[in-house]
């Protein structure tokens, strides 16, 4: 339902938004009686009037009945009125005493929009469909039969004999032709339609409808034979395919036929996979029989490859060959390439390749030797990237033999390119190769073939049919696997492709596609987002291809894109209607044309040019719109981008990628368009679960447009279809999950109850809550604490196998309007079941960050432990090679050394938590920035180019509620100013007497990146972590915590994407702990840091954040991340020393008491315990820190050390980024 057109002249009709925005635009007016409209966020035809009144927004919901009569919905106090319009109602509502807290005074008026979007200037004209006006049905006619008819709009009369001159017209075209093969009873069918029927679906087409019921009964009828002949046929032919094809394993099932009617859509469907099978079979039976029959288990054979290492032998270091013969099974190895086998291991024999953290190109090789003992065998590749390669082949040598049968890893290819309106040059394998500039993978993984591929495309020329014949020939010529189409979606020229291995076809369900066009207002699809989303059997995938608005100036309106996108692209379950895209999907992957740019003045082109030939891409990143935003958390808030190692991908000139066009003479004047990455590809996953972006670049020789394709490469973990195997006496256990002590912190003014929803798919449908109570946090914030009163949730299974890959997604709902004000999501891969332990997500709603949820949670599961899964097979080793601070050092001497072996590094991943402290006190320590030279000023500059995902964001409101359960991280109030990054010196440090190799050929252009290391783990390595609620630890604890962080020396460590790099500080052994008290000691005070602490950011800090930096060049360090998101702890070791100090408890009580409400101003409440959240004690180097200070952070999955009630990072993010609220 859409309001009269009267309401939307209103002033105070705000269309579609946000409830935050409306929000804040009665918060801007700030007097009682200001009121506004705008459409409700949980009913389609339904608004939401919006009062304030004391600082407070009263929210109503307006319904429309039957008779589309309008009232006001209220709990009580407001009579039951109905009203034609919303005008009426208004105008009602402007009287006193009427129901409402206030009566409607002062209407908020409208923002004024920005510049609706102008046709593109900076690309080629584009083939756009043109609008047609409407026109009557009869213009098709041919111009001899136009003289019988007279047109529509005269009289009725007229139109009636419109519609029988159309019969006539058809019937008299039917009598023509030659229908003596057509049955008498179909001639008559035809003959009724033309003659009575076609006039109603006439009707139907003047009205704007797009269904003609009678042609579809007349096509039903006719094709029934059709229909029941082609079922029949059809079991037949997919039977002579199972027993020829080559890529369905054993024990692939028949697929279930299609049921129904014999509807156009159905027969339409049945001929698909007749002619599908039809034209496959001559070529799969020719395939068979030149290859044999024993193939038929896999047709995409992967070649032995042999890669040259380095073993030490009693010191000696000596040549080996390692041969993995991925389709055997085996992995040889031999002193000589092409000499005799020494000795070689199956597949079973190799239990686990361990990376090391310090060398980028060492490799531990476990095996199993006789009687059951292991061995460790250790290797130095040439490279980072050949042992990349190496375990890449390792692991899907494990995938192809395993006994599981179902997979718990996949690999998938995203591509995005803007072709520019040209048509795709006949060869773009290196673009599924991952070849060119970037991060790319080793030539060794060339026949790795992906599990599936997602092409989205940008100003595609091309028809559907053509750019998938492309695609399929390109994956077919390097796989040798015909791959199968998933699903392909276009919108104008934005098209997206989802194609996968012919084996995971009955794994993929529940396809879903849409669009959201958001080009001139917001009506035309030349602007826009098309999306497929689909299950891998229990995992649930979404991909967003989108093409944001061009023009440097235009950051604000792409952030409006990407908002609308979220807002109204309907893919995943519909059962989540409270939760959009970011919470519907396991795992969500946004590729396109982003279109953000490098936001400096266009005298700075040159400059930029030079920049890009020496490599400095962080520099030009420091400027990057998109990195900017989602910084400022206004754009992809908790989404995740691997680090940028590729020069900008627009705009070159075509057919060369030697030089960039950014200057183009227009009627207006020149136009410029700076050297820009506007292609890109992000991510976000739930909690805990396993992601790795194993390639990040765009290619070299694919020159046809003024882009270059990008390409980024998962490696995601999925989950089956669970069946149970336990034994029954445990299955029959029923499981539990219970929330305890919950507290949700909201960012908002509205007066109202709340309650919480659950959804999950382990539950057999959503669970409600009681109200909570609330409390007034700080301005601007609602505390609501369910004590009692959240519902135990039942699982539907119980077995720990299923239940711990399960997430729960929660949404904050207010009891007037039943609107959203938050989603969350946790995870319930918690190790310690049957005990409480603390969880922390952060609440977002519509892309806007709007609060926090944390409390307690107990999971009680049946008896039995998760099996190792395949991303098990590969782990970090944690490199600790102890080294400790002599006594006596003084914190300057640490500081200062510190930055000297910043210096002699060529760059750095911080840990978020070791960046914080360091930054931190160097605030106090260090010199003021005039001591310091030039080079020393720009590499203090706090500048953050990381994804804010990874940022711990938990406050110390809690007490200690169970051992090893402290989260120490910065408060959510702490601003992203903090967090400093140093810029290193570029310098390639030999590692084990090698240098890396390079990521990019010396034969290619000048504007090609020199030869860049590749990353020795993924920074996204291993499972995301889920944050969870740290204890309260008072002043007492935090203090002492920060001190003990200033003794410990930070840990050098090497950046496999830029070398290796030289280390002073190491990390102290389990021994050294010793002196930790005595360390404490020598700084008990440190110059304010508590003051420090509590400032929202300090003088410099606050520059970089709220203004756009000018040149010199401001210098991020690329960012270390160990896993993808949200995380639940790490600090065993921190909170097993304090376990002494302080007593454990399950209590959410804050420090300081809160005033209950009487609906009072919000001026006039003191301040709240929210405020006690800006005191965060700075993180001390726990074990955990340490396991993670590498490019890839420790492995949940350690065998060591699984993840339980302590050892779970916060939700987001790592290096860099503090989430503000």
């Amino acid at each position: 339902m859409f309001p009269p057109a009267l309401a939307m002249d209103q002033c105070w009709y705000h269309g579609n938004i946000t409830r935050s925005k409306a929000e804040d635009l009665l918060s801007k007016v700030g007097k009682d009686g200001s009121f506004l409209v705008r459409a409700s966020e949980s009913i389609s035809s339904a608004y939401a009037l919006c009062v304030l009144f004391r600082n407070c927004v009263y929210t109503y919901r307006i319904l429309p009945n039957k008779e589309n009569k309008l009232i006001v919905q209220a709990s009580e106090g407001v009579p039951v009125k109905y009203f034609d319009n919303l005008d009426e109602l208004i105008e009602f509502y402007k009287k006193e005493n009427m129901g409402l807290v206030w009566h409607l005074r002062y209407p908020v008026q409208r923002e004024e929009e920005e510049a609706a979007d102008e046709p593109e200037d900076d690309a080629d004209p584009l083939p756009t469909p043109p609008i047609l006006p409407p026109r009557p049905f009869l213009v098709a006619l041919p111009a001899s039969e136009m003289k019988e008819v007279s047109p529509l709009n005269e009289n009725s009369k007229v139109a009636e004999v419109s519609k029988l001159s159309l019969s006539e017209t058809l019937l008299q075209r039917l009598q023509s032709q030659d229908t003596s093969s057509v049955s008498e009873e179909h001639l008559k069918l035809i003959q009724d339609y033309l003659r009575v029927h076609i006039t109603s679906d006439f009707e139907m087409v003047q009205m704007g409808s797009s269904s003609l019921p009678q042609l579809k009964k007349l096509l039903t009828v006719l094709c029934k034979g059709l229909f029941s002949e082609a079922s029949r046929t059809l079991p037949s032919l997919e039977s002579i395919q199972k027993v020829f094809d080559q890529q369905l394993p054993p024990g692939i099932h028949q697929r279930s036929q299609l049921l129904g009617e014999a509807s156009p859509v159905n027969v339409v469907l049945k001929l698909n996979q007749l002619i599908s099978l039809l034209s496959s079979a001559e070529e799969k039976v020719k395939t068979l029989l030149i290859e044999g029959p024993d193939s038929t288990h896999r047709r995409s054979l992967i070649p032995p490859v042999t890669f040259e290492v380095k073993a030490d032998s009693l010191g000696i270091s000596q040549k080996i060959h390692l041969k993995v013969d991925v389709e055997l099974g085996k992995l040889i190895i031999k002193k000589a390439k092409d000499g005799p086998e020494d000795k070689f291991y199956n597949h079973k024999k190799i239990l686990q390749l361990i990376k090391s953290q310090k060398f980028p190109n060492k490799l531990v090789i476990v095996l199993e030797t006789e009687r059951e003992k292991t061995q460790r065998k250790e290797y130095v590749f040439a490279d980072s990237k050949k042992r990349e390669g190496f375990c890449q082949l390792l692991q899907q040598m494990k995938n192809k033999h395993s006994e599981q049968p179902e997979p718990d890893m996949i690999t998938i290819f995203i591509g995005t390119w803007n072709m520019g309106a040209a048509p795709s040059p006949k060869k773009i394998t290196s673009w599924f190769l991952s070849k060119g500039q970037g991060k790319t993978r080793d030539d060794s993984a060339d026949y790795i073939p992906h599990d599936i591929y997602v092409i989205g495309t940008q100003e595609d020329p091309q028809g559907e049919k053509e750019w998938l014949e492309v695609l399929r020939q390109s994956l077919q010529e390097i796989t040798s696997i015909s791959f199968k189409m998933i699903a392909i979606h276009t919108l104008w020229n934005i098209r997206i492709v989802v194609l996968a291995k012919p084996e995971h076809e009955n794994r993929i369900s529940h396809i879903c596609t849409d669009n959201v066009k958001t080009g001139i207002a917001n009506t035309l699809g030349n602007k826009g987002a098309v999306g497929v989303s689909f299950m891998f059997n229990g995992t649930s995938l979404g991909f967003v291809n989108s093409h944001l608005t061009s023009g440097s100036e235009k950051k604000h309106r792409r952030n409006q894109n990407y908002m609308n996108i979220l807002r109204f692209l309907t893919l995943g379950d519909k059962k989540l209607s409270p939760f959009n895209i970011t919470h519907r999907f396991t795992h969500l992957f946004w590729l396109g044309d982003l279109n953000y740019r490098v936001e400096l003045p266009t005298s700075e082109a040159e400059n930029i040019i030079q920049r890009i030939k020496q490599q400095q891409y962080p520099e030009l990143l420091s400027f990057d719109q998109l990195l900017m935003e989602k910084k400022d958390q206004k754009v992809f808030l908790q989404f995740e981008e691997e680090e940028i190692t590729f020069a900008p991908t627009y705009r070159f000139e075509r057919n060369t990628r030697e030089k960039y066009a950014y200057t183009k003479q227009k009627a207006t004047g020149m136009k410029f368009n700076l050297p820009s990455w506007c292609d890109r590809v992000l991510w976000k996953s739930y909690p805990m679960v396993h992601v790795v972006c194993q390639s990040y670049g765009c290619t070299s020789d694919i020159m046809t447009s003024d882009h270059s394709p990008v390409f980024a490469t998962f490696e995601v973990g999925v989950t089956s279809q669970f069946v149970s195997k336990n034994d029954s006496k445990y299955t029959e256990f029923q499981g539990q999950i219970e929330f305890l002590s919950c507290c949700a912190t909201l960012k908002t003014k509205s007066q109202t109850k709340f309650y919480i929803e659950f959804h999950s798919s382990c539950l057999e449908s959503f669970v409600k809550s009681q109200e909570g109570e609330n409390e007034d946090g700080n301005e601007g914030e609602l505390v609501v604490k369910f004590i009692e009163t959240l519902p135990k949730l039942t699982p539907i299974i119980s077995d720990p196998e299923y239940l711990l890959d399960q997430h729960i997604l929660i949404s904050i709902k207010s009891s007037d309007s039943d609107e959203s004000y938050g989603e969350g999501c946790i995870a319930l891969r918690i190790e310690a079941t049957e005990s409480l332990v603390p969880f922390h997500t952060v609440l977002t709603h519509h892309g806007e960050r709007t609060g926090v949820f944390q409390g307690e949670i107990k999971l009680q599961t049946s008896q039995g432990k998760q099996r190792e899964k395949l991303y098990d097979f590969v782990k970090i080793e944690r490199d600790e090679t102890a080294g400790q601070k002599p006594k006596g050092i003084s914190s300057l001497d640490l500081t200062k050394e510190w930055e000297q072996s910043i210096r002699k590094s060529k760059s750095t991943h911080l840990m978020a938590k070791e960046a914080a402290a360091v930054a931190r006190f160097r605030g106090n320590a260090s010199s003021p920035p005039d001591a310091q030279g030039k080079d020393d000023m720009l590499r203090s500059t706090p500048t953050d180019i990381s994804n804010p995902n990874y940022m711990g964001v938990v406050s110390f409101s809690q007490q200690l509620s169970a051992p090893g359960q402290l989260k120490q991280s910065p408060s959510s109030d702490q601003p992203s100013a903090f967090w400093t990054y140093d810029q290193q010196p570029k310098e390639n440090v030999p590692v084990m007497g090698h240098r890396e190799s390079t990521s990019t050929s010396s034969s290619q252009s000048p504007l090609s990146p020199k030869p860049s290391i590749q990353p020795t783990t993924n920074r996204s390595s291993g499972p995301r972590s889920q944050e969870h609620v740290p204890a309260d630890m008072g002043k007492s604890v935090a203090e002492p915590l920060l001190q003990e962080e200033i003794q410990q020396k930070p840990e050098m460590f090497d950046n496999p994407l830029y070398g290796a790099m030289s280390s002073k500080g190491k990390v102290a052994s389990k021994k050294e702990q010793d002196y930790t008290p005595i360390l404490r000691k020598e700084h008990q005070v440190i110059p304010n840091h508590g003051a420090l602490l509590t400032k929202p950011q300090d003088a410099d800090s606050s520059k970089s954040s709220n203004k756009q930096p000018s040149p010199p060049f401001l210098i991020p360090t690329p960012r270390f991340r160990s896993y993808t998101c949200s995380s639940q702890s790490e600090e065993k070791t921190i909170s097993e020393k304090a376990q002494g100090k302080q007593k454990p408890t399950a209590s959410l009580e804050n420090p300081a008491p809160l005033k209950k409400p009487v609906k009072p101003s919000r001026s006039e409440v003191g301040p709240s315990s929210q405020g006690q959240f800006s005191k965060p004690p700075l993180p001390t180097k726990s074990r955990a820190v340490l396991d993670m200070q590498t490019t890839k952070g420790r492995d949940y999955r350690e065998s060591s050390d699984l993840p339980h009630q302590g050892k779970h990072r916060t939700e987001e993010g790592t290096v860099g980024r503090t989430a503000t609220p």
